[in-house]
């Protein structure tokens, strides 16, 4: 009696961790699907991935490494569509040396491609009024940023991360 007892114990604690396990795994899984920004990081890091650094992404693709403010550390990249979501923590400005300013919101979007930033949403420059930009592209020592017109800055002023200075509203 006791051997069936013991095979029926291990029987119903072997299909209880069964259970348990399969219901971390997909804890897992619904948080690598729901998470935005902050944990993304040790997802991606858990299901094997390991992100390179933004400033680093942005040097792989020709793009100067401080367009977005230094705290932007978070983001996705899909490399296949090329789409890059970055994750910023609150509505902030980042003034650079050649006098531009540029205003995020807490999530930019875009399509990443060498040299160039495509379909932008969640950044803006002061051009006499705050203007959605559209696209930044990379032409040797110049970047163009396309804001209703096309303006070219040089990119020496967008190589150093700067922190971002937190405004209102976007």
């Amino acid at each position: 009696m006791d051997q069936i007892l013991n095979k029926v114990g291990s029987y119903w604690i072997g299909q209880k961790a069964n259970k348990e396990m399969s219901s971390v795994g997909d804890d897992i899984n619904s948080m690598s699907t729901s998470i935005q920004g902050g944990a993304s990081w040790l997802v991606n890091k858990i299901k094997g991935k390991m992100q390179k650094p933004l400033p680093e992404l942005l040097k792989d693709y020709d793009l100067a490494v401080g367009i977005f403010p230094r705290d932007a550390t978070n983001y996705e990249f899909n490399e296949e569509t090329g789409k890059l979501t970055v994750y910023i923590p609150s509505i902030c400005e980042v003034g650079y040396k050649d006098s531009s300013v540029l205003r995020f919101s807490t999530t930019v979007t875009g399509y990443l491609e060498k040299g160039k930033l495509a379909d932008i949403d969640g950044m803006k420059t002061k051009v006499m009024i705050w203007v959605k930009v559209s696209c930044i592209s990379a032409d040797g020592g110049k970047l163009h940023f396309t804001a209703g017109m096309k303006k070219t800055r040089s990119r020496d002023a967008y190589e150093v991360l700067r922190d971002g200075i937190s405004v209102d509203k976007f």
